[in-house]
């Protein structure tokens, strides 16, 4: 079995079928989508697509950090959504959160989503540790 550890945190909500929030595997986080739940009571956020949005931004960042890294150490997300038309909203929201981060992402319009919801996002990152490399610059380039 491969060397990695499944994440598992109070601040975001219980995974819903056989799966964990996140792995981490070697410096990298997989963190599986997360949907406007309430961590606390388990039940859907109400509002349209930016309360949404934001209790799911909110419940990935949580999971990235009892990981080991966080939001501005995202380099991938997917962006689900119920309905294109909810772009605008979901974007405006998704900039507050990242700022000038800007993590490489794919954003998908799907039939239906876990419970109904109008937005799900799920996030590869890395592990927030210091390193000597600098910004834009791979730590380790290919060899020829």
């Amino acid at each position: 079995m491969a060397n990695h550890r499944a994440i598992s945190t109070p601040d975001a909500p219980a995974a819903i079928g056989p799966y964990s929030q996140a792995v981490v595997s070697g410096e990298w986080i997989f963190a599986s989508g997360q949907i406007p739940l309430d961590p606390e009571s388990g039940q859907q956020v109400g509002g349209g697509i930016a309360e949404q949005t934001h209790r799911v931004l909110k419940n990935l960042s949580a999971v990235l950090e009892a990981a080991g890294g966080s939001l501005e150490t995202v380099l991938k997300t997917t962006v689900y959504l119920s309905d294109m038309g909810g772009f605008p909203e979901m974007n405006d929201v998704y900039a507050e959160y990242f700022g000038e981060h800007r993590p490489a992402r794919a954003t998908v319009q799907v039939a239906g989503l876990p419970k109904n919801v109008d937005v799900e996002i799920d996030a590869i990152a890395r592990l927030a540790v210091a390193t000597d490399e600098p910004e834009g610059r791979a730590p380790n380039p290919p060899r020829r």
